[in-house]
C-alpha cells in the first residue's frame, strides 16, 4: 500500500480537483485506490453508506474512485457554527462543539481517529490519494497539525505541492510555502503542480526552469483553466451566473452566512431552463419565480440574519405575486412557526419566531439524523433519492401534507395553496425524473431533462483526461510507489 498527499499554497488552489482527477485516472487504469481527507473545514458534506458523514468533496472524490464514500475517507469533520467555533465530527459522528482554542488543543487526541481511519483504509486499498487542507505553511496552526504535514510526516508519505497560477504569483507561493517548511518536509515534498494555467506555455517555461533550478524539485505538471467546470465544491459558491438563452425559471437562493450543502443547487445552475443566483447580504433582493431557502448549520441565527436583511417582507411579497418558496432542511425549518434550540445545540439555547409560512414548530435535539433514503414524489409520483443531515425534529399540521412519500413514511410538506414547500432531503435535484418533477411543482412544466449524476461522471472523465495530457503519470506512479 502506498499513500501520495496533495498539499496547496492556498485555501481553492485546487488539491480537491487534483485529488479527483488522479483518483479517477488511477481507478480507470484498474488500480484498487480511495480518497483520504484527514481534516477539513467545511458546510457541504454528504452521507456515507456506513451512515457517517463526511465532506462533500470527499464523497466526490469517491466517485472518482468508482466507490460508495465511506466515513474512514474524512475521519475529522469541522463544520462552522460560529466565526470562533464548530460542531466536531469525528469518523463520520458527532462528537461535540468546540471553539477554536479548545480544537487546537483537542488535534493531538483527534490525530489517533485520523491514524485508525488511515489504517483501515490502507488494510482495504492499494493506493490512498490523501488531501491536505488550507496551506502546510500556516505557522500559527503547525502545532499539533493533523491537516497537512502532521499526517504526511506521520505516515511518512510523499507530497505534490500544488499552486493557483490564475490568481497570480504562483512563484512566490510555491517558493515561499517550501521555505516555511521543515528540513524534512521540505525533502518529503517530491514536486509541484501548476494549476488553472492559461496563456502560451512557451511564456511560462522559463519560470518553470527557474523554480526547477531554484528549489531542485520538477514541476510534474501544469494544468490549464478548464472553462465552465462545475463540481460539488467544499465550501465557496459563485453569487451570479451568465444569462441563459433558454433561461424560463428564475430562482434566488439567499446566501446565508452558515449556508451548509449548497451544492443541491449545482444541478439548477447547469439547468438549461432555470437561471440561479445565490444573493449576497449587500445586494437587492430581485424578483424572481422561485425562492429556495438553503439548509443552515445555524438554523436560528441563519433566521434572524434573513429577517435583518429584508427577506421577510421580500418573500411575502413574492407570495403575494404568486410565486413559489422552497425550503431545504434548514431553511424548512425557518418556514414553520417557531424553531426551538432549548439546549443550545446550534447556537445560544433559546427559541426564535419563524417565518410563518408553514404550521410547523422544529426542536433542536441531540442525535444527527443521518441517512440516505429513496420514495416518490407525492403529486405526480416522480423517483426521488436525496439524503437527510439534520439535528432538527419538525411537528405541526404542515406534515399531514407531505411533499415526498419515503418509503410509507410522510416527509416534508406543501401548503394548502401549492406555494410554500419543504423538505429535509438534500440531493433533490441530482436525479432526472425527481428533478423534473420538482421544476413542474415550481412553476416550470415542461422542464427539459437533466441528470446531473452523469454530469458528474463526464466531468470526472473530463478532468482525468486533462492531467493525463498534461501531468507526467508515469513519474506519480513512481513516486507513489517509491513512497520517500
Amino acid at each position: 500500500m502506498a499513500t501520495l498527499m496533495i498539499q496547496g499554497t492556498t485555501s481553492d488552489a485546487g488539491k480537491s480537483t487534483v485529488v479527483a482527477a488522479l483518483c479517477r485516472a488511477l481507478a480507470r487504469r484498474g488500480i484498487s485506490v480511495a480518497p483520504f481527507k484527514p481534516q477539513n473545514m467545511a458546510l457541504n458534506s454528504a452521507v456515507t453508506d456506513d451512515g457517517g458523514e463526511i465532506g462533500r468533496s470527499t464523497a466526490l472524490q469517491a466517485q472518482a474512485c468508482f466507490l460508495a464514500p465511506h466515513s474512514d475517507m474524512n475521519p475529522v469533520l469541522l463544520k462552522p457554527e460560529t466565526d470562533r467555533g464548530a460542531q466536531v465530527i469525528l469518523r463520520g459522528k458527532v462528537h461535540g462543539h468546540m471553539d477554536a482554542l479548545d480544537y487546537h488543543a483537542y488535534k493531538r487526541t483527534a490525530k489517533a481517529s485520523v491514524m485508525a481511519a488511515w489504517q483501515a483504509l490502507e488494510s482495504r486499498f492499494d493506493v490512498i490519494i490523501a488531501e491536505g487542507a488550507g496551506s502546510p505553511a500556516e505557522i500559527n496552526l503547525r502545532e499539533g497539525d493533523i491537516a497537512n504535514m502532521g499526517f504526511a510526516e506521520a505516515v511518512n508519505c510523499p507530497v505534490l505541492l500544488v499552486g493557483d497560477i490564475d490568481r497570480g504569483g504562483v512563484f512566490a507561493q510555491l517558493v515561499g510555502t517550501l521555505a516555511l517548511l521543515s528540513d524534512s518536509e521540505q525533502a518529503r515534498t517530491k514536486g509541484f503542480i501548476i494549476n488553472r494555467f492559461r496563456g502560451d506555455m512557451a511564456l511560462l517555461t522559463p519560470g518553470l526552469e527557474w523554480l526547477e533550478a531554484r528549489t531542485q524539485k520538477p514541476v510534474v505538471g501544469t494544468l490549464p483553466y478548464l472553462q465552465g467546470l462545475v463540481l460539488d465544491s467544499e465550501d465557496s459558491i459563485g453569487l451570479t451566473q451568465g444569462e441563459k438563452a433558454s433561461q424560463t425559471l428564475n430562482v434566488i437562493v439567499p446566501a446565508l452566512p452558515r449556508i451548509s450543502n449548497h451544492t443541491d443547487f449545482d444541478p439548477l445552475r447547469l439547468h438549461p431552463q432555470v437561471a440561479l443566483s445565490f444573493i449576497g447580504p449587500d445586494q437587492t433582493i430581485p424578483a424572481a419565480d422561485v425562492i429556495i431557502l438553503p439548509g443552515s448549520k445555524s438554523t436560528a441565527s441563519d433566521l434572524q440574519w434573513l429577517k435583518h436583511h429584508g427577506w421577510e417582507h421580500a418573500i411575502a411579497r413574492h407570495l403575494r405575486y404568486g410565486g413559489k418558496v422552497l425550503g431545504i432542511c434548514g431553511g424548512f425549518q425557518m418556514l414553520g412557526d417557531w424553531v426551538e434550540d432549548p439546549q443550545g445545540i446550534e447556537g445560544k439555547p433559546g427559541r426564535v419566531a419563524g417565518l410563518g409560512l408553514l404550521p410547523l414548530t422544529t426542536r433542536m435535539v441531540p442525535g444527527k439524523q443521518l441517512r440516505n433514503v429513496r420514495g416518490k414524489l407525492v403529486a405526480g409520483g416522480a423517483n426521488v433519492s436525496g439524503y437527510e443531515i439534520h439535528n432538527g425534529v419538525s411537528e405541526g399540521a404542515a406534515l399531514e401534507s407531505p411533499l415526498f412519500d419515503i418509503a410509507g413514511r410522510p416527509e416534508g410538506a406543501v401548503s394548502d395553496d401549492g406555494q410554500v414547500l419543504g423538505s429535509y432531503l438534500h440531493g433533490l435535484f441530482d436525479h432526472p425524473e425527481a428533478c423534473q418533477g420538482l421544476l413542474a411543482l415550481l412553476g416550470l412544466s415542461n422542464s427539459e431533462s437533466s441528470d446531473y449524476q452523469a454530469h458528474r461522471e463526464r466531468e470526472l472523465d473530463r478532468l482525468a483526461d486533462m492531467l493525463e495530457a498534461h501531468v507526467d503519470i508515469e513519474a506519480i506512479m513512481t513516486l507513489i510507489k517509491a513512497g520517500v
